[in-house]
């Protein structure tokens, strides 16, 4: 029979007896290592929400891709960009795609907003063993028109690993190089002019790419943005008509504007 382990009083001290570690975003050197997709993030303009995220996908130290959308249409006036484990986000983006688009056939009429919300929710609380593992954490954006308002609204949320959600009263980012994103924008809103929240189309999207450019400067696993090489960003916007694209060419006529 083992001896008795000496437990400290709380679940990380079991864990940590256990040689079971669990950082913020990482995974443990037993682990294999796993695909994470970062930067995304989302903010008010004049017109609705912008949502963008760059394109690239790593593994440790290694990059997997520059090619990957972190931001996925769910329904006609639904956005969720994803950070963290791909295979999980996109499960759960396929997950809400069906249930909206069951809710709306079935009962003849939309899901509202904050039941939108809420789902998504649910699938995170539910992924709470995978992520409590670090093989499967995901802190995803939402944004969704508020139709309880006229006219319709489009509003940010941003959600924790473990399911909570928040309400962004500006911005939202989510990634590793969330935080020099959420810096520009918040010194942008003091201080700017225009600040995002009144810029027109043209500006929002110029912000963004400037956004993502400056975040790759200081974060290598933010993909970030050449026009030289053609890469861009993935950028939609989300308006009272619903959402639409910027492309590749869009992007690109709006940097050199």
């Amino acid at each position: 029979m083992s001896d008795p382990i000496p437990i400290a009083g709380d679940f990380l001290s079991l864990l940590a007896t256990r040689q079971v570690s669990l950082t913020r975003g990482d995974v443990s050197a037993s682990a294999p290592v796993q695909t994470q997709a970062t930067t995304v993030f989302a903010f008010h303009f004049a017109e609705g929400v912008l949502m963008a995220g760059d394109r690239r996908a790593t593994a440790g130290n290694v990059i997997v891709t520059d090619r990957v959308d972190k931001v996925i249409e769910i329904d006609a006036t639904s956005l969720l960009a994803i950070a963290g484990v791909p295979a999980t986000a996109f499960e759960m983006a396929r997950v809400l795609q069906t249930s909206f688009e069951y809710y709306r056939r079935s009962q003849l009429q939309p899901l509202s907003l904050p039941a939108k919300v809420r789902a998504l929710a649910r699938l995170l609380r539910e992924n709470l063993p995978l992520t409590m593992q670090g093989v499967g954490i995901v802190m995803p954006l939402f944004a969704g028109l508020d139709h309880s308002v006229k006219p319709a609204k489009a509003q940010i949320y941003f959600y924790d690993p473990l399911g909570a959600q928040f309400q962004a009263v500006g911005y939202a980012a989510s990634g590793s190089g969330s935080g020099t994103i959420r810096s520009v924008l918040s010194f942008q809103e003091q201080y700017g002019k225009p600040k995002p929240s009144e810029m027109n189309l043209a500006e929002a999207v110029q912000l963004a790419l400037r956004l993502l450019m400056t975040a790759s400067e200081f974060d290598s696993a933010t993909g970030g943005v050449n026009p030289e090489t053609r890469t861009f960003a993935t950028i939609k916007i989300l308006e009272e008509s619903g959402v639409r694209t910027i492309d590749a060419g869009q992007q690109a006529g709006f940097l050199r504007a």
